[in-house]
């Protein structure tokens, strides 16, 4: 009856301690918001930047499996690459040792001051406020680690038990105890924080305890594997690589850690210590190694998955995000230009795909297309709220003047855009009220795209102004209204509902044909006086 009671206190804190780490993690994410993604998606160019932002941010919402499944998400919507999102990843497993250290120096003790701290924010109206959920949270984390050591403590005197965690078992069968226990409580916070109890109460012998700190890490993976079922295949390279990553990381240090045993270099005499310091060495060092071998994993990667909607190049918006005025040789109009080119030339790509997935009626192109425009709606909310920042900053009527002409070359792009996104929902009526095109119709849209790509070319910031542009408008114009009098001609016969639909196409047509002539005019060479 003691033993059963003992049973059900532990799981009760186990729960407990679950529910906190899971409740503390949502509080954090909450707190950091749309901002919290920004920052992830901005600030991870380099490699060894992502793999510290992956380290602060787990170590902060106590929770690998959390950040990889952001660090995913964002690869899902275009924000992130996947090449990127792998140094998150990396990183997200060093922020987990920071758990294993509080609770084998003990400084769990501090958690009712948390809560206490958490508790009385909560009830005081002011700016810090905010955190209140966050500090209880965390301190109920640790809170639940001391109860568990608490309900634990009695089974000091259990031979049986003591005698069977404490007997050499196969490295192999602690990893898999680790994998199982963490990938059903979704976290490895709870089968690190178990292992370090059980050590400092002498329940666990340390042998057995680091192959199942290196199970745990494996269990993390499971998480990500089932969030990426209907993502894209950019997400789900950045789930394989997490898996192989931890695999890898095992296959590394399994043999080492058969071969020396109780010899293996932990830089202490303290159990519960040694077996932290073992979980910050093996993470920190298949970290390392990994980083530096990112660019050769994720080609293999590439190659073995293949490319995925996602795998497109995505801009250098970093600057965006920097105080630039510091570094005197940074030319941000240039830089600013530079962006605007290339913006062009990806939503001209946009254009292609969405007409292309019109005509062909193929699902795969359409969610490349939605993809891509979705990533763009993020790059334009980034430039916008970078374009009000900046002119408030402004002191020299100068640049405000050559920032808002640049300003109005953007502000074309954003409209071409917009009509883009347009066509997108006209496939979507199209699909919800099952329109199939007939070849008619199919003719004239690949005429109509043909005539809108060439549009696009004569009209973009690499032509120079010429008197033959007015002349280039002129005959897209009177394509234009040549397929409108055919589509007329087909909605006069009977039961042709296609047609109505592709007449809004001939009318967003227009409007693009519009904003790329106001465009041309703003972003185009100037001629060269003769």
């Amino acid at each position: 009856m003691k033993d059963f009671q003992i049973i059900v206190a532990a799981a009760t804190s186990i729960i407990l301690f679950v529910f906190g780490l899971e409740n503390f993690s949502k509080e954090i994410q909450r707190i950091s918001g749309e901002s919290f993604r920004k920052f992830l998606a901005s600030a991870t160019k380099y490699s060894s930047l992502g793999i510290l932002i992956g380290a602060v941010v787990t170590a902060f919402i106590q929770s690998s499996s959390a950040t990889s499944i952001i660090a995913i998400s964002l690869v899902n919507a275009g924000v992130l690459s996947f090449k990127n999102s792998v140094g998150i990843i990396f990183g997200s497993n060093i922020g987990t040792t920071v758990t294993a250290q509080l609770v084998a120096f003990k400084l769990t003790a501090f958690a009712p001051a948390f809560i206490i701290l958490g508790f009385l924010l909560n009830f005081i109206k002011s700016k810090y406020s905010v955190f209140a959920k966050s500090l209880f949270y965390f301190g109920f984390v640790f809170f639940t680690l001391n109860l568990i050591s608490s309900t634990l403590a009695p089974l000091q005197n259990d031979e049986r038990l003591i005698g069977y965690l404490t007997a050499d078992h196969s490295p192999l069968v602690g990893v898999l105890i680790g994998f199982i226990i963490t990938a059903l409580v979704q976290s490895s916070s709870v089968t690190t924080g178990l292992a370090i109890i059980f050590t400092q109460q002498g329940l666990m012998s340390l042998e057995n305890a680091i192959p199942v700190l290196m199970g745990a890490n494996m269990g993390t993976t499971v998480t990500a594997l089932i969030s990426i079922i209907n993502m894209d295949i950019a997400a789900k390279k950045t789930a394989f690589a997490h898996f192989i990553f931890n695999l890898g990381g095992v296959l590394i240090f399994l043999p080492l850690v058969w071969w020396l045993g109780k010899d293996f270099p932990l830089l202490s005499d303290t159990p519960a210590i040694a077996l932290a310091n073992f979980h910050l060495i093996f993470n920190l060092t298949t970290s390392v190694f990994f980083a530096l071998l990112i660019n050769p994993f994720t080609r293999i990667i590439d190659n073995f998955m293949g490319e995925g909607k996602m795998d497109f190049e995505r801009f250098d918006l970093n600057f965006l995000h920097s105080s630039q005025e510091l570094e005197e040789d940074f030319d941000l109009e240039a830089k600013l230009r530079e962006i605007a080119m290339s913006s062009y030339d990806f939503i001209q790509e946009n254009y292609n795909l969405v007409t292309l997935s019109i005509e062909t009626n193929y699902k795969g192109v359409y969610e490349a297309s939605k993809k891509r425009i979705d990533y763009f709606d993020h790059v334009k909310a980034e430039l916008m709220k970078f374009f009000s920042n900046h002119i408030g900053e402004c002191n020299d009527e100068e640049e405000i003047a050559r920032i808002v002409k640049i300003m109005g070359i953007y502000e074309y792009i954003f409209q071409i855009h917009d009509s883009i996104k347009d066509l997108t929902s006209l496939k979507e009526t199209m699909d919800a009220n099952y329109i199939d095109l007939k070849s008619d119709l199919l003719l004239i849209i690949r005429e109509l795209s043909s005539e809108t790509l060439s549009l696009f070319e004569k009209m973009s910031h690499k032509e120079a102004i010429t008197k033959d542009s007015k002349r280039v408008s002129n005959e897209y114009q009177n394509e234009l209204n040549t397929f409108n009098r055919k589509i007329l001609a087909i909605m006069a016969q009977s039961e042709r509902p296609d047609a109505g639909t592709m007449l809004h196409m001939i009318t967003y047509s227009q409007r693009l044909k519009d904003k790329l002539i106001k465009y041309h005019e703003l972003s185009a060479p100037q001629p060269e006086a003769s």
